[in-house]
């Protein structure tokens, strides 16, 4: 990809940040949001495991047919850059390619304790900021950040 594209993701991916946000965040949200997720997990037949969490507690998980226990550890991975970086694990890769290095060489975290790939997404609530997390694994990383996007602009209505 060139430098360029990457850019422009850059600004999409911010972008999708900016609008994503959400007036409140309950339990009942949290599960409305991961079975959505499920659901259209399901319609599409895709091999994913979906994980919702407001600050430290996993509100929600389900794991599809087809994931593996690496998923659940992609999960994690990716929900920890989100903790750490209050944005997307997708935009904090993205970020990093754009100045021209990787996500380990510039942050120098041990790569088997965070992932800045795809698929992790900051539940922000109008007000407050980053108050949780959605997160997808199982499909490639672009694939996996779309789900959720697709999934949060469904669930705000």
């Amino acid at each position: 990809m060139v430098h360029e594209d990457v850019e422009t993701l850059v600004r999409a991916v911010e972008q999708q940040e900016r609008e994503l946000v959400l007036p409140s965040f309950t339990n009942d949200d949290a599960w409305s949001l991961g079975c959505l997720l499920v659901e259209m997990a399901a319609e599409r037949d895709l091999a994913v495991t979906v994980d919702v969490r407001r600050g430290p507690q996993q509100l929600f998980h389900a794991a599809r047919e087809g994931t593996t226990p690496d998923n659940d550890s992609w999960v994690e991975r990716k929900v920890r850059v989100v903790e750490r970086f209050g944005a997307s694990s997708y935009l904090v890769g993205l970020r990093a390619r754009a100045k021209g290095t990787t996500f380990a060489e510039q942050h120098d975290l041990p790569l088997q304790q965070y992932a800045a790939h795809g698929g992790a997404f900051p539940v922000r609530v109008a007000g407050v900021g980053v108050v949780g997390v959605v997160t997808v694994s199982g499909l490639p990383q672009a694939d996996d950040h779309a789900l959720v996007v697709e999934a949060l602009r469904a669930h705000l209505g």
